[in-house]
């Protein structure tokens, strides 16, 4: 008996030095730790973020690994709260042994670990959390180098808005019912500043700031409308953003605007609640939407095929979240590839000039705040024949350049 234990020991050991060495980075697997919101009202999002990098390590992994490596992914729960965010961070390095870190949700918790991933000496390859300051502050003006940016921020919320309707001089009287906390403020002021600069006969005739989690807006809308304004900016996302909409639609708000900007309302889970109203086109047309990755663009052959290994592997249709998250790990895929390392600075130093396409679109590795440039146009909710939840049409499609702010970066109220 002692024997043949032996001799399985033996076997075993074998197979795991011979995987072992297959591996040209000299560790049994690379170690990735991946957090998103998993619980909760907003639990979809990080199941996206789960979906999208089980996916891409298989694939990965299907088809050699990374230099003869396989990718090994551990999921956490960052329950939207710092604290949970740091504590997992720490646990997947310290414990587990992770080389690289992907996803987060929240802004409140990419913030904090920031300086968390700088003292681990590990990347975090971020493809939510909306806010500007992660890339801006403390990459651009504190040199944390251990932060990288796969999706767009608040950019694409606010300017990418102003762009939109810069030219549409019947509609000078602006209102928001923005959510009340960084994101929304940040996106309103941003927003402000930047119509202002093409159009200063705008005005700003009302705010609206409601709570996370809210679920009667009807005193927001009340309070907006009572205002007489042209058009509305509002920031409430995810299921909030559905419950919002509706509610404007049962007080008659789409009689009464041009135009209804709905930052993030292009994601799948608000186009997926929306569906009934889209069909009806009860929105009038008046919608206009955005995301950080639409599903029915770009129209190439590679987000088609995305697309459908994403349904057939998860019966859904990927969400910004899902792609960002998903083409992270490709990118550091062939950052680890260019460099030969798992080193941070190595990785770092190999991303630079990088040019990658992805189901998204190419990103461009801007090296002056880490921040993967990529576009993502607007549009207006409407149905194809060819998809069974609405998508975004008549699109509006803007060089990145011309939307994301560039270094030196001035500061921007993050404050109502």
């Amino acid at each position: 008996m002692n024997r043949i234990l032996a001799v399985l020991v033996f076997l075993l050991s074998v197979c795991v030095g011979t995987a072992h060495a297959q591996c040209k980075l000299g560790v049994p697997a690379i170690k990735v730790g991946v957090q998103g919101v998993a619980s909760g009202p907003h639990a979809d999002y990080g199941r996206q973020i789960e979906m999208g990098s089980t996916m891409a390590m298989e694939e990965i992994n299907a088809s050699g690994g990374v230099l003869g490596c396989k990718i090994e992914i551990k999921f956490m729960d960052d329950e939207n709260k710092a604290a949970t965010g740091v504590k997992n961070a720490r646990y997947l390095v310290t414990d587990w042994g992770a080389h690289f870190m992907v996803g987060t949700d929240s802004s409140g918790v990419a913030m904090a670990l920031g300086p968390v991933l700088q003292e681990l000496q590990r990347i975090e390859f971020f493809t939510h959390a909306a806010t500007h300051r992660l890339t801006e502050d403390l990459v651009a003006s504190k040199g944390i180098k251990e932060i990288v940016r796969v999706s767009v921020p608040v950019y694409q919320d606010a300017i990418v808005a102003a762009l939109v309707f810069k030219d549409r001089t019947d509609i000078k009287r602006w209102a928001t019912i923005g959510a009340d906390y960084e994101y929304g403020y940040a996106s309103w002021n941003l927003f402000k500043e930047t119509l202002k600069k093409y159009r200063p006969d705008v005005e700003f005739v009302a705010e609206a700031w409601a709570p996370f989690l809210t679920l009667d807006f009807s005193p927001h809308i009340a309070a907006v409308m009572s205002q007489k304004p042209d058009a509305l900016f509002a920031t409430p996302w995810a299921g909030e953003a559905v419950q919002l909409l509706r509610q404007a639609l049962s007080q008659g708000v789409f009689d009464n605007v041009q135009v209804w900007w709905q930052a993030m309302g292009g994601s799948v889970d608000v186009l997926e609640g929306l569906t009934d109203e889209v069909r009806k086109d009860r929105f009038h047309g008046k919608l206009w939407a955005t995301a950080r990755y639409i599903h029915n663009w770009p129209d190439t052959a590679d987000n088609k095929a995305f697309i459908e290994r994403f349904k057939k592997r998860w019966n859904r249709y990927p969400n910004y979240s899902a792609e960002t998250t998903y083409s992270a790990f490709y990118i550091m895929k062939a950052a680890v590839e260019k460099s030969g390392s798992l080193e941070t600075a190595k990785v770092i130093d190999a991303m630079k000039g990088m040019q990658i396409r992805n189901p998204g679109g190419v990103r461009v590795f801007r090296s002056e705040d880490q921040q993967f440039i990529y576009n993502v146009p607007a549009g207006r909710p409407m149905i194809d024949a060819r998809y069974p939840i609405p998508v975004l049409g008549d699109l509006k499609v803007f060089a990145a350049a011309d939307y994301y702010r560039a270094p030196p970066f001035t500061p921007v109220k993050v404050t109502k």
